[in-house]
């Protein structure tokens, strides 16, 4: 167990698409010092997101630089007592590298659609029911094993380091460890395991039939722990004098669905990024589904595997940075929510932002983004306010689903991330689902679950009802009040997706 002070502190770095979080928590929650490091990403064909892996590790070792500067600004220049670290990532982003820690190509992103073709031949080849069975996942191209048999039938490199075994394949919490351990360690977690179509969630193995199926055999795959769990230690190439132990990893939503206090069965949260993932807890479930949504690994502690239902959706923030890159409808984020409010309702417009298909329950691969219901009165306004709706009426087809397959219903939906800010979006999901929603109060709630399970691996915290709570009055809550003119629209909005008119 780790040595606790007064002014002990846990490191927690948050790995996302468009960069970098390192920030630290006292060990009683609290958020004393926070610093980002942007990422690029790269499209080198239509359809094709990558990243470079060794930019994805720099930024790692710039935000925590940044980070401890922060600190020690505060502090008379004193470097923090650091007693764990915990680290979240983008989940089905993954790096292939060989024994040296060489990148063998770029880092393919989970938004790349490089695999629809592989995909489909998948489908034809009737593996949807095998594969739901053991992943609890779809053949979407959204998970990595698509875009890594894409890579073997493509890239000659690729395949050889394959066939001879010499090929490392790792989510980014993998890739980042190895380089943090100097090559001592190559591990991942239960739950970033559970993102890549190759790992069997109920046996609790990466499974060998599957890997078979998809002719990549040869294909090194990292041993796999609890999230919270000793992972080795690192001194971030020298950012530190002596190695801190690091006793957490966890996928980037599954660490907000730990910070948002999701224990109980029934409780859910909603992430709301680039993209968004809606988890439910379900602590045990079967080995199939078909209400379109997934079952993943939620969180692992000791010898208990957690599970969960997941919604993903594709399009989220990524929508409203549409608007505003390419066709310049806003210039600043803060102007969306008047943009919204502008506006009594939206009359008729509406924004399917299928840009790269459209995720759960639907998972269409093919569906291009469209607008509907445009007319000569048509403003900007509109367009915000379509696409924040869409937000909304994304959200409420996953829980409409989730309530299908289990048959409870939402008591209330905890959110997290950056556009949780805009209130109309808030207030809107509640009128839709007619359930309070409530924001924690912290936008990094994804590094704070990722502290919160590196302090269960250091032993600084045994149970999670020992998780240290916010004072009251943090949580903002969004009550649900009649809203006729929503529920109308969320109607229209079905019939605009399942009669495929998109």
């Amino acid at each position: 167990m780790a040595k606790i002070t007064s002014n002990s502190y846990i490191l927690s770095i948050d790995q996302g698409t468009s960069g970098t979080k390192a920030i630290l928590f006292h060990t009683s929650g609290r958020l004393v010092a926070k610093a980002t490091e942007p990422l690029k990403s790269y499209y080198p064909k239509p359809g094709f997101v990558e990243q470079d892996p060794d930019e994805i590790y720099n930024s790692v070792i710039g935000a925590v630089k940044k980070c401890c500067d922060v600190f020690k600004g505060k502090n008379q220049g004193e470097m923090p007592n650091i007693v764990s670290c915990g680290i979240s990532n983008q989940r089905e982003t993954f790096v292939i590298w060989d024994k040296n820690g060489n990148p063998l190509r770029n880092a393919v992103v989970w938004q790349c659609k490089r695999s629809v073709a592989i995909c489909e031949e998948l489908d034809r080849e009737g593996l949807e029911e095998s594969i739901n069975k053991k992943t609890g996942l779809t053949i979407d191209p959204y998970f990595s094993a698509t875009k890594v048999i894409w890579l073997y039938r493509n890239e000659d490199r690729i395949k050889r380091a394959i066939d001879r075994g010499e090929a490392f394949f790792g989510t980014i919490d993998s890739w980042l460890l190895f380089k943090l351990t100097k090559g001592e360690k190559y591990l991942t977690d239960h739950t970033n395991a559970s993102r890549t179509l190759l790992y069997n969630i109920f046996d609790l193995k990466w499974d060998a039939g599957l890997i078979g199926d998809f002719g990549v055999s040869g294909l090194r795959l990292p041993e796999v722990l609890p999230s919270a769990s000793h992972y080795g230690e690192s001194d971030f190439d020298g950012v530190f004098e002596r190695a801190v132990p690091i006793t957490g990893m966890i996928g980037d939503s599954h660490a907000a669905f730990f910070g948002e206090g999701c224990f109980e069965t029934g409780m859910a949260k909603a992430t709301l990024g680039t993209g968004s993932s809606i988890l439910w807890n379900a602590e045990q479930v079967g080995a199939e589904n078909k209400s379109g949504v997934l079952t993943t690994v939620a969180y692992s502690l000791d010898a208990k595997v957690n599970y969960a239902f997941e919604g993903v959706i594709v399009s989220c923030g990524s929508t409203l940075e549409w608007l505003r890159s390419q066709l310049g409808v806003f210039s600043s984020n803060e102007e969306i929510e008047t943009m919204a409010t502008s506006l009594t309702d939206n009359e008729g417009v509406y924004l399917v932002p299928a840009f790269s298909g459209m995720g759960a329950p639907y998972w269409e691969k093919g569906w291009k983004g469209s607008i509907h219901g445009l007319t000569f009165g048509t403003t900007k306004n509109h367009l915000v306010r379509a696409a924040l709706e869409s937000i909304a009426f994304q959200i409420k087809d996953v829980i409409q689903a989730i309530e299908l397959e289990t048959g409870h219903h939402l008591k209330e939906l905890n959110v997290d991330g950056g556009i949780t800010a805009n209130r109309f979006l808030m207030q809107f999901m509640a009128d839709l689902l007619q359930k309070p929603v409530i924001n924690i109060g912290i936008s990094d709630v994804s590094a704070l679950g990722a502290a919160f399970v590196s302090g269960m691996g250091a032993g600084i915290w045994k149970k999670t009802d020992e998780l240290p709570r916010f004072e009251e009055g943090t949580n903002l809550h969004y009550f649900p009040q009649e809203n006729r003119s929503a529920h109308r629209a969320y109607a229209y909005w079905q019939f605009l997706l399942q009669s495929k008119n998109c």
